[in-house]
């Protein structure tokens, strides 16, 4: 069923939140409470507001058909799941109120968020805290998951997407000269940029340049210009599309003939609506692409496109699986309880899901493939090659 977004907002939310944390008495999924009650409660918080909101929507969609298609073949154990939902606004203190508000208020059993890892990060130590599971769509970053034993993703990690993209430009584009252009207050984007530039001088190539930004800039012609002046053959901007589409505009002006590259944080349909004809041409690692002959994957696209009037990009089906091997683990689960949910979870092997085979390892990572995508132009990005762990 659909959720209702809410938006936590100033001083009132962060009193609310205090509040309800100091005087909290029981783990809000403790397995009495959930035997008692009448539904499954899903919690999720993301970005549905803000510079990177197609993250949040898209990642909501997916979590939502998930949990309809559920509930429409009886849901869980005799109960319907509902899902709560929270906007974050794109920032990690509001990540914090909005999860735990999820435990402390709405007393959820699993938390589905975040994409950004930053944001992850910082919820993600109050799931732990209150030992309440949380299950990251496509946060990639390996500090997500170091938090505790209450947090898995279902997504890859970026030392093997930054590998994934160092042995493309390797091996399939044959370069050997790379800059990088990381985003310093994402870390996201600095984890990713570091394993690239680790693999790629491993594989014998040479970055020349390792230039960095801050979240919101809009003039990047400093770094650019330096860039340039090195002569790399590509230049890998491993940052969220909102900052990927204004840069490829100024190299483009600026002349720069190098390849663009990057990483799923361009995967939205306002990259080429920003970047224009300046991102065509580049590539990009992904979770999956609706391109994929496999029939679970056009499956899910023909139930998706009906639903909502849109091809489903790598966000929405890294909601969808998120949510899908949260309700597979909960019909697993000895009860619903928090700790159920958890060992459940963690027990997930070769789970099919839109975006592949999925095995949740001991560090609460899945074991599965990347896709390498290219930019076509008019929010069109074309298969190329996957390539495994």
């Amino acid at each position: 069923m659909f959720s209702i977004f809410f938006r936590p907002c100033g001083f009132l939310a962060l009193s609310l939140t205090v509040l309800l944390t100091g005087c909290i008495k029981k783990n809000a999924g403790d397995q009495t409470e959930a035997a008692n009650r009448t539904e499954l409660l899903f919690g999720e918080y993301g970005s549905m507001t803000g510079p990177e909101s197609t993250f949040g929507i898209s990642t909501h969609k997916g979590i939502i058909m998930a949990v309809e298609e559920a509930n429409s073949t009886g849901g869980v154990k005799g109960k319907k799941i509902r899902v709560i939902s929270y906007d974050d606004q794109g920032r990690p203190d509001e990540a914090v109120t909005t999860v735990t508000k999820l435990i402390t208020q709405d007393r959820v059993s699993l938390i589905l968020g975040e994409v950004a890892s930053s944001r992850s990060i910082a919820a993600g130590a109050i799931a732990q805290q209150y030992k309440i599971p949380m299950i990251s769509p496509s946060s990639t970053n390996p500090k997500v998951t170091e938090i505790g034993e209450y947090i898995f993703r279902v997504c890859f990690i970026d030392p093997f997407q930054g590998s994934v993209m160092a042995k493309f430009a390797m091996e399939s584009l044959k370069y050997k000269t790379a800059a990088i252009l990381r985003d310093v207050k994402a870390d996201y984007s600095v984890g990713l940029a570091n394993f690239f530039a680790s693999d790629f001088t491993k594989r014998g190539g040479t970055v020349v340049a390792d230039l960095s930004y801050s979240n919101g800039d809009v003039d990047f012609k400093a770094q650019l210009t330096a860039i340039k002046g090195k002569k790399p053959e590509v230049l890998f901007i491993p940052g969220y599309y909102t900052e990927v589409g204004l840069i490829a505009k100024q190299a483009k002006e600026m002349n720069y003939k190098g390849v663009l590259l990057g990483g799923d944080g361009w995967d939205s349909e306002k990259l080429t609506e920003i970047g224009g004809d300046a991102i065509v041409g580049g590539y990009f690692s992904n979770h999956y692409s609706h391109e994929d002959k496999n029939p679970v994957v056009q499956n899910f696209v023909t139930r998706y496109k009906s639903k909502f009037g849109e091809v489903p990009n790598g966000l929405a089906a890294m909601g969808y699986d998120a949510a899908i091997v949260a309700i597979d683990a909960a019909k697993r689960s000895a009860d619903l309880s928090s700790k159920g949910l958890r060992d459940a979870i963690a027990n997930t092997k070769n789970f099919q899901g839109v975006t592949g085979i999925i095995t949740i390892n001991d560090e609460r990572n899945a074991i599965k493939p990347a896709v390498v995508l290219k930019v076509a132009g008019n929010n069109l990005y074309q298969y190329v090659t996957t390539i495994n762990p």
